[in-house]
C-alpha cells in the first residue's frame, strides 16, 4: 500500500480554497498535454518512417546497381536490391503501426477526459455552492453580530436613562429593546441555519473532495501505466524493426558467400570469349625484294642469306615462366 494518496495531501484550512484540488487538474491536464505530445511524436516518427521506406522502395526499383554483372555476383546483387527493397516495405509497416499506436494514444486520452470530464462539473458546481453558502454564512454572522450589538446598546439606554426620562420615554426604549431582541433572535436563527447549510455542504464537498481525488490518482496510475507501456512498446517495435533489417543484410550476407570469382570469370569467358587464337607476328618485307621476286622470268626460290630474315628463334622455358626470346641482346616477350 502506498503512502502518500491524494485524498490525503491535498487539503486547505481555507474552506474556500481550491487549491490543492487545483494542483491536482492543473497535474492531470499536464499528464494529458504529454500524451498529447507522445502522440504527435508518434505520427511525425510515422512519417519518417513511411518517407524513408518509400524512398528505398524507389531506390532498389529504379536505380540501377551493377546490373552488366554475371552469375554468383549478380545473383548477390539481385538478392542486395530485393532485400533493400523487403526493408523498405518494413519500414512503411512500421509506420502504419506508430500512426495505429498513436491513434490508441489519443483514444486513450480523449477516454480519461471524458470521465474526468464528469468529476470535473461535479466538483465545479459544489465548489460554487460552496463558496456561495460560505458567503452567505458570514453574511449572517454579520448581521447577527450587527444584532447583537443593537441589542446591547438599547439595553445600555434603558439602564442609562431608567431615572432621567419621561414615563413616555421609557416606554419608547423599551419597546426599541423589544425590537432589537426580535431582530437579533430572526438574525440568530438564520445565522445558525447558514450555519448549518454550510456545514452540510462542507461534508457534502469533502466527501466529494475525497473522491475526486480518488477517482484522479486513479486516472494517474493508470495514464502512467498505459504512458509506459506505450513507450516500451514503441521501443520493442523499433527493436524488431532492426531485427528485421538485420535478416535481409543477412540474405545478402549468405548470397554473397555463395559469390565465387572463379565461376564468375569462367562464366565471363564462356558468355564473351572471342577466340582462342593470338594474331600472326607482322614480319618485315623489304619492297625492292618484293618487286624482284614478282619480275617476270625471275627465280622466285628464295636466295640463303639474303632478302629474308632468318626465323626468331624459339627458347625453351619452364612451367610458369613468361615465353621470351632473346635477339642481339633485346628480349622479346609473348603472350599467350
Amino acid at each position: 500500500m502506498r503512502e502518500s494518496l491524494f485524498k490525503d495531501h491535498f487539503w486547505n484550512t481555507d474552506l474556500i480554497s481550491t487549491a490543492g484540488y487545483d494542483s491536482i487538474t492543473q497535474h492531470m491536464n499536464d499528464g494529458r498535454k504529454n500524451c498529447k505530445e507522445f502522440e504527435d511524436f508518434l505520427k511525425e516518427r510515422a512519417a519518417v518512417e513511411e518517407k524513408y521506406g518509400k524512398d528505398l522502395v524507389n531506390l532498389s526499383r529504379k536505380k540501377p546497381c551493377g546490373q552488366t554483372e554475371l552469375n554468383t555476383l549478380k545473383r548477390a546483387l539481385d538478392v542486395f536490391k530485393i532485400q533493400v527493397e523487403n526493408i523498405g516495405q518494413s519500414h512503411i509497416q512500421l509506420a502504419q503501426m506508430l500512426r495505429e499506436e498513436a491513434k490508441k494514444m489519443e483514444d486513450f486520452r480523449e477516454k480519461q477526459k471524458f470521465h474526468r470530464k464528469k468529476i470535473e462539473l461535479i466538483m465545479d458546481a459544489i465548489h460554487k455552492n460552496r463558496n456561495l453558502q460560505y458567503k452567505r454564512t458570514l453574511e449572517a454572522k454579520r448581521l447577527y453580530e450587527q444584532r447583537c450589538r443593537d441589542k446591547d446598546e438599547a439595553e445600555q439606554s434603558v439602564h442609562r436613562s431608567a431615572n432621567l426620562v419621561t414615563q413616555k420615554q421609557q416606554e419608547k426604549l423599551f419597546v426599541k429593546l423589544a425590537q432589537t431582541k426580535t431582530a437579533l433572535e430572526d438574525s440568530d436563527r438564520v445565522y445558525q441555519m447558514n450555519v448549518s447549510a454550510v456545514e452540510k455542504i462542507r461534508e457534502e464537498w469533502q466527501s466529494e473532495h475525497i473522491k475526486a481525488c480518488e477517482f484522479f490518482e486513479s486516472q494517474e496510475c493508470e495514464r502512467i501505466t498505459y504512458f509506459r507501456n506505450a513507450l516500451w512498446l514503441h521501443v520493442n517495435q523499433l527493436s524488431q524493426e532492426c531485427v528485421k533489417n538485420d535478416e535481409s543484410y543477412e540474405e545478402v550476407r549468405k548470397s554473397l558467400e555463395m559469390c565465387t570469382v572463379e565461376k564468375d570469370i569462367e562464366c565471363f569467358v564462356n558468355i564473351r570469349k572471342t577466340g582462342t587464337l593470338p594474331p600472326i607476328p607482322v614480319i618485315y618485307e623489304n619492297y625492292y625484294n618484293t618487286q624482284r621476286n614478282a619480275a617476270p622470268g625471275r627465280n622466285q626460290a628464295p636466295t640463303p642469306g639474303m632478302g629474308r630474315r632468318p626465323q626468331l628463334p624459339v627458347p625453351s622455358s619452364g612451367p610458369g615462366d613468361p615465353e621470351y626470346s632473346t635477339v642481339d641482346g633485346y628480349s622479346l616477350i609473348q603472350h599467350h
